[in-house]
């Protein structure tokens, strides 16, 4: 491999030995205007599925340039099967929370609208763009699928009964409703049964309605977790969430 790879960038297209690809756009502005690449330079190009690529740049023009696909440098590797699933929160946490959902390995990521959310349209394509990003520079050799927002109501009408739901619940039992209790991660028993199907629940800023909690709560495939003995901002509690389902059932133990 050559001692200086100039940038790492997704593509849709499928990648195989001399095929040529064209980088317009937003990556022919990157790896133009920002990286000055000339011919003979050398990227390294990923799609999902057929692992991580050396290609050579041939032709470069305005805002764009022709690469030529040399050869395989590393298999596609298997990640977790872990899907996201968010009450929206605002830009700048947002941008953020999506970045390291990302570099922690989730498979989907998509917005849910429950009673509190404070936002009710979101831009899909700004948040698939900086979930590409934050898989070039992490190393993933895979991007989130990133779905459309969804009320929460409708989202566990349809929930897929192979999948378990971690709901991270902040508000912990309510005697009256009879919720179950949010258990420390380590006491969870579902961990010792491996299942490799699993979805994190986040939810927005002043948490859950009294009503979405008993929806959830009475779910048959719900596991309620709790994440300590602070409150955590949407953000926080996503990285804190995440890091700690890998720890026991994602790809750290690999």
């Amino acid at each position: 491999m050559p001692n200086r790879i100039k940038a790492r960038l997704y593509v849709e297209t499928g990648l195989d030995t001399g095929r040529e690809i064209l980088l317009d756009g937003n990556q022919g502005h990157y790896l133009v205007n920002v990286m000055r690449i000339r011919a003979g330079e050398f990227i390294l190009l990923f799609n999902g599925r057929d692992g991580e690529w050396l290609a050579e740049t041939v032709k470069v023009g305005k805002g764009k340039a022709m690469v030529l696909v040399r050869e395989n440098i590393t298999r596609q590797r298997t990640e977790p099967d872990l899907w996201y699933l968010f009450a929206p929160i605002k830009k700048a946490r947002l941008d953020y929370m999506v970045q390291k959902a990302t570099e922690l390995g989730v498979s989907l990521i998509r917005p849910v609208l429950t009673e509190r959310t404070n936002l009710d349209r979101l831009k899909i394509d700004k948040i698939r763009a900086h979930a590409i990003e934050a898989a070039e520079q992490c190393e993933r050799f895979s991007v989130p699928v990133v779905e459309p927002m969804v009320k929460l109501e409708q989202l566990l009408a349809e929930w897929p009964k192979d999948r378990l739901i971690m709901f991270c619940d902040e508000e912990g039992e309510d005697d009256q409703n009879c919720f179950p209790v949010g258990r420390a991660i380590d006491e969870v028993n579902a961990w010792q049964e491996r299942p490799k199907k699993w979805a994190i629940l986040i939810g927005p800023e002043g948490g859950f309605s009294p009503a979405e909690r008993s929806l959830i709560s009475h779910q048959e495939n719900v596991v309620p977790v709790t994440l300590g003995p602070r409150i955590l901002r949407a953000d926080t509690a996503a990285v804190a969430a995440i890091a700690l389902w890998q720890s026991f059932a994602g790809d750290w133990q690999q």
